[in-house]
C-alpha cells in the first residue's frame, strides 16, 4: 500500500504511475477528495471535543445548580454531535482505505514504460537453443506415451486443467522440489513449512486483495483462503511485528502447492500442463532494510538463474515493463526457459522488489539499532522455480529419439536409481 502522505503530496507522481501501468487515474482524485473530507471532519470533532473539555472544567467550578444543569444539557448535545461525527469519520476512513488499497505500487524508475507485455525487454539469453536430430515431442505427447502423465484421469477426478503424474513422473516432480529447496538452503535461505490456507488479513497484507479476489479460492464458512503462492504466508510470517535491525536481512524459502482460478481461453496456452488451477512452486522471499533491497534483488535473480543453470536449461532474463509488472512490484525480472517440444519460452520465475508496499499493508517494521524511529522494511520475492513449467522443460529438453527422458544429474539423488525414464 502506498503512503497516504505520498498520494497527498505527490499526486502527479501517482497519476503518472497509474497511466504507465495502463490504469485509470481518476481514483487519485477520489482519494484526495476523501482525504480532505476526513481531515475536515476530524477538525470539527477535535473542535467539539476541545469545547466539551473546556466547558466540563467550567461546570466543575459553577455554584449555581440551574446554570450548571443548563451547561450539562448543552454538553450532552455536543457529545451526541461528536458521536455522530465519529461515525461519519469511520465511514469515510473505511472508504478511503478501500480505495487506497486498489492503488498499485509505484514502478521503479528503471522499469521500462510499456503498453503491454510486448514491451518487456530481453536483457540476455544464456545458452544456445538445443538442436535435435529428430522432431522433439511436446510434453502432452511425450508424458502419456511414457505412462507418466495422465490427462484423462485428472479430468475424471476433478475436471479440465487437472492431471495425474504417475510413477517416475510424480517422482521427478518431487525431485525438482527437493532439489530447489536444498539449493536455496545452500544459497543462504531458511526453509519454512507453511500453512496452505491463510486468513483474509494475510492475503491483503501480501497485496492479493482486493485486486485478485476473483482468482482466489476461499472457504466461505471459515476465514480461509487457499494460498495462490507461498509469497502470501511468507509475508504473513512477520505481520504486525517490529523486527530488530540486526535481524535483517532475512532469507526464506518454502514449497507450497498453489491454487488460482485461472481465466483460460482456448488456444495454445491451455494445451498440456502449462497452466492450471493447482500447481507446485518453490518460493524465495527476503525481508530487507531499504538501502539493501536493490542489491538483494540482484542476489535473488542470481539464485534463480543458478537453478536454471544447474538443470541445464537455455534461458533468458526479461525485465517487465510498467504494463506487465505485478500489482505489488516496483521492478521485476522474469526468467523464461526454452521448451523445444512446445517450441516456446516458458516463464518459470518472476523476481521482484516490492519495496515497502507489502510492509505497509502487513504492518511490518524494524527498529534501528541506535534506537531511532521504527521504519517499514522492504520485501522481495521470487520463484525458484515454478512447476509444472520447470517439469515441462526437463521433459522436453532431455527427451531422446526413442521417446525416453534422461534425468538431469542434479535430480538423480531423489530418483531412486532411475537415470532414464522409459
Amino acid at each position: 500500500m502506498l503512503d497516504l502522505n505520498l498520494i497527498r503530496e505527490k499526486p502527479d507522481l501517482v497519476r503518472t504511475a497509474l497511466k504507465n501501468r495502463q490504469m485509470e487515474v481518476s481514483s487519485v482524485d477520489d482519494i484526495l477528495r476523501l482525504d480532505e473530507k476526513r481531515r475536515s471532519l476530524l477538525t470539527q470533532v477535535e473542535s467539539l471535543k476541545a469545547e466539551r473539555n473546556a466547558v466540563s472544567k467550567e461546570i466543575g467550578r459553577m455554584q449555581e445548580a440551574a446554570e450548571r444543569e443548563k451547561k450539562i444539557v448543552a454538553m450532552r448535545e455536543v457529545g451526541d454531535n461528536i458521536a455522530a461525527l465519529d461515525k461519519v469519520v469511520a465511514k469515510v476512513e473505511a472508504e478511503l482505505h478501500a480505495l487506497t488499497s486498489t492503488i498499485p505500487n509505484i514502478p521503479d524508475e528503471r522499469t521500462p514504460i510499456g503498453a503491454s507485455e510486448e514491451d518487456n525487454v530481453v536483457l540476455r539469453t544464456v545458452g544456445q537453443l538445443p538442436e535435435f536430430d529428430f522432431e522433439p515431442k511436446p510434453h502432452w505427447d511425450l508424458g502419456p506415451a511414457l505412462g507418466i502423465l495422465d490427462f484423462e484421469r485428472g479430468t475424471k477426478i476433478t475436471g479440465s486443467r487437472f492431471y495425474v503424474l504417475n510413477g517416475a513422473g510424480a517422482r521427478l516432480q518431487r525431485a525438482l522440489i527437493a532439489f530447489m529447496l536444498d539449493l536455496h538452503i545452500r544459497q543462504g535461505y531458511t526453509e519454512k513449512y507453511l500453512p496452505f490456507m491463510v486468513r483474509t488479513a494475510t492475503v491483503f497484507g501480501a497485496g492479493q486483495l482486493p485486486k485478485f479476489a476473483d482468482n482466489l479460492y476461499k472457504d466461505h464458512e471459515e476465514d480461509f483462503y487457499f494460498v495462490p503462492t507461498a509469497e502470501v504466508p511468507l509475508t504473513g510470517l512477520h505481520m504486525d511485528e517490529i523486527l530488530d535491525e540486526a535481524q535483517l536481512p532475512l532469507f526464506y524459502t518454502a514449497y507450497t502447492p498453489c491454487f488460482r482460478r485461472e481465466k483460460m481461453s482456448a488456444g495454445r496456452d491451455v494445451r498440456g500442463i502449462k497452466r492450471g488451477h493447482q500447481f507446485d512452486k518453490v518460493e524465495m522471499y527476503m525481508y530487507s532494510k531499504p538501502e539493501q533491497s536493490d542489491s538483494l534483488l540482484e542476489k535473488m535473480l542470481e539464485d534463480a538463474e543458478a537453478t536454471c543453470g544447474a538443470l541445464g536449461f537455455t534461458y533468458r532474463v526479461k525485465q517487465l515493463c510498467t504494463a506487465d509488472i505485478g500489482f505489488s512490484a516496483a521492478i521485476t525480472y522474469d526468467l523464461e526457459v526454452w521448451a523445444p517440444g512446445c517450441n516456446e519460452w516458458l516463464e518459470v520465475s518472476s523476481v521482484s522488489n516490492v519495496r515497502d508496499f507489502q510492509a505497509r499493508r502487513a504492518n511490518i517494521k524494524y527498529r534501528l539499532t541506535d534506537g531511532g524511529k521504527t521504519r517499514f522494511l522492504h520485501t522481495l520475492n521470487g520463484s525458484g522455480l515454478g512447476l509444472p513449467r520447470t517439469l515441462i522443460a526437463v521433459m522436453e529438453n532431455n527427451q531422446q529419439a526413442d521417446g525416453s527422458i534422461i534425468v538431469p544429474e542434479v535430480l538423480r539423488p531423489w530418483m531412486g536409481g532411475v537415470d532414464v525414464i522409459k
